[in-house]
């Protein structure tokens, strides 16, 4: 049946008059009476009859009167992007890629706000085995969290937070005994993080404009190790600022400023368009957002 006719017959019913009918409608009572003919046949009844100065309902209008109505307010939630949402009834498993160094500090944090409101939702974190769009467009992949670069074309994203990284070494480490300048810090033995195994960088090219080098003595594919290892060893390694500070505490670790002119770090999530207008998606995203801008729910 014709939308339209539905939405003209939920009016004659609750209205009860052609006249009213069509002001609801914004029509005239004239399109309105051949509406109510075309009803009449296709209904099989007469729905409206006269009684005296005004039009009473049949037997069959009064059953079709709530059932029209709420047949209505379902197409209305169907056409209204993001209408009837509910997280308590979300059943779904997002993918989210990002660096162990950026899960570990909003995995807590995440997982305490999207179950808070939606219980059955599960959340799969993959590390960045593949960069730069591709696992978004494929549907691999339903958030990429990190420093955004080489993204397909189509690709949202949003910017969260920007950060200097800081060095961090053991509490007991000698570069605290003293102002940590460049020299020093680059006399110090370094661990490097890449997952490729790659040892330079952009610290060793500000350290190459001051005339300086580094020795990065280890390579680890993650964050998380790089922090254990300079919890053990006099190695130097690098964290986002304010960044779990209670476990950087428990680890006898302690944060320095990188004394070199470097690039801030842009962190932002970025997703493919087909998610973009979906409201469980768009949920989903901002709890991210906030855990992001709030880890281990320091708001």
């Amino acid at each position: 049946m014709d939308l339209n006719l539905l939405r003209a017959l939920d009016a004659l019913l609750q209205e009860n008059s052609v006249t009213r009918a069509a002001e609801r409608l914004g029509t005239s009572p004239a399109a309105v009476s051949r509406t109510l003919a075309r009803l009449r046949r296709a209904v099989g009844d007469p729905l409206l009859v006269r009684a005296g100065q005004r039009m009473v309902p049949t037997p069959r209008a009064l059953e079709l009167r709530e059932e029209v109505a709420v047949l209505l307010r379902g197409c209305d939630d169907v056409l209204r992007p993001g209408a009837g949402f509910e997280p308590v009834h979300l059943r779904r498993t997002f993918t989210v890629q990002a660096t162990d160094l950026l899960l570990t500090g909003l995995a807590g944090t995440l997982t305490d706000r999207v179950h808070a409101e939606a219980p059955h939702v599960d959340v799969v974190f993959l590390p960045e085995a593949v960069e730069g769009g591709p696992a978004l467009r494929q549907g691999l992949v339903d958030v990429e969290l990190g420093v955004l670069d080489h993204l397909d074309p189509e690709i949202h994203t949003r910017q969260l937070r920007r950060a200097h990284l800081v060095g961090v070494a053991r509490s007991g480490h000698p570069l605290f005994h003293g102002r940590i300048d460049a020299r020093r810090f680059a006399a110090a033995g370094h661990i490097g993080v890449s997952r490729l195994g790659k040892r330079t960088g952009p610290i060793d090219r500000a350290l190459a404009d001051l005339g300086l080098r580094r020795r990065t003595a280890v390579v680890v594919p993650g964050y998380t190790a790089a922090l254990m290892l300079a919890r053990d060893t006099d190695l130097v390694a690098l964290t986002l600022p304010d960044w779990l500070p209670g476990t950087i505490a428990a680890l006898g670790l302690r944060t320095f400023p990188v004394p070199l002119d470097l690039a801030p770090l842009d962190l932002g999530m970025a997703w493919h368009p087909r998610n973009a207008a979906d409201p469980g998606h768009r949920w989903f995203r901002d709890h991210l957002a906030a855990a992001v801008l709030a880890p281990d729910g320091n708001a």
